[in-house]
């Protein structure tokens, strides 16, 4: 099943959609009305080799839990993952079972060709 994880309230997830083509072949998953289960974030992990991956360092919880002067093992990426959706960096694609993180131009460009 193709997917993508994003939120809602995001303006940049909302262009991002807007730009896909074929987007009605993929199943919407709003992270903050639908928590990541561990299952999901096993699955991201499996397919993008570290939960670092898909964890996002520009969150604000990031910066005021002080993350970034702390020695982060991937247990803990795994274990903030799972405890707040704002640490998953979005949008999250996983579409013919590969997966694509983040919202970079790069990114963004292969998900469009890969729908296409």
């Amino acid at each position: 099943m193709d997917r993508i994880y994003y939120l809602s309230s995001c303006d940049t997830c909302r262009k991002i959609i807007k730009s896909l083509p074929n987007a009605d072949r993929l199943t919407f998953i709003d992270i903050r009305q639908n928590p990541l289960s561990e299952a999901d974030v096993e699955e991201m992990h499996q397919l993008s080799g570290s939960y670092e991956a898909l964890f996002s360092k520009k969150a604000q919880l990031y910066k005021s839990m002080d993350l970034k002067n702390k020695n982060l093992t991937e247990a803990d990426y795994k274990k903030y993952l799972l405890e707040h959706y704002t640490f998953l960096s979005r949008p999250v694609f996983i579409i013919d079972g590969k997966i694509y993180i983040g919202n970079s131009q790069k990114n963004i460009l292969e998900v469009i060709k890969v729908l296409g």
